[in-house]
C-alpha cells in the first residue's frame, strides 16, 4: 500500500511541477525550439534547475541499493551511444518539437488538453506499444551473404 502512495504523491508532484514550470503549455515548449525566431529562454531555466536534484538523486542511488519502499533499484542506465540511442533522440526531438510535449507534460495535460492532446496520447500510446516489437525486429541479426 505504502508503494502506492509514494507512487501517487510522487506523480502528483511531478505533474505539479510541469504545470507550473510552463512545460504543459506548447506554446512556451516550441518558443524554446525556436532558437532562430521568437526564442523564449525561460525553460533553460526548468531544464537546470531539474538538473540539481537528479543529481543528487544519482548520488545517492550510488549508495543504495533498494528504493524507499524497499523494492530493488534498477541498473544505471547504458552510457553507449549507439544506433538505438540516436533514433530515439531523433524521434522524441521530432515529436517534442511538432507537438510542443513530451510523454510527462502530455499526461499531465490530460484534464484540459482538448482534442488535439487526445489524439496526441493515443498516437505516443500506439508507439509505445509498437516499440519492443521494432525495436526486436531491429535487433535481429542479419545473416552473410
Amino acid at each position: 500500500m505504502m508503494y502506492l502512495v509514494y507512487a501517487f504523491i510522487s506523480g502528483g508532484l511531478f505533474g505539479a511541477g510541469l504545470f507550473i514550470s510552463g512545460m504543459t503549455d506548447t506554446a512556451k515548449v516550441q518558443g524554446w525550439l525556436d532558437v532562430f525566431g521568437n526564442w523564449d529562454p525561460t525553460l533553460a531555466f526548468v531544464m537546470g534547475g531539474a538538473m540539481i536534484p537528479m543529481a543528487i538523486a544519482w548520488l545517492i542511488r550510488q549508495r543504495r541499493t533498494t528504493s524507499l519502499v524497499g523494492t530493488p533499484l534498477p541498473p544505471a542506465p547504458s552510457t553507449k551511444i549507439d544506433g538505438r540511442l540516436i533514433l530515439g533522440s531523433v524521434m522524441f526531438g521530432m515529436g517534442w518539437g511538432l507537438a510542443g510535449l513530451c510523454p510527462g507534460p502530455a499526461i499531465a495535460s490530460l484534464s484540459y488538453g482538448g482534442p488535439s492532446l487526445y489524439i496526441f496520447v493515443a498516437a505516443m500510446l500506439v508507439g509505445m506499444a509498437v516499440t519492443p516489437f521494432l525495436r526486436a525486429r531491429l535487433d535481429r541479426p542479419v545473416p552473410a551473404e
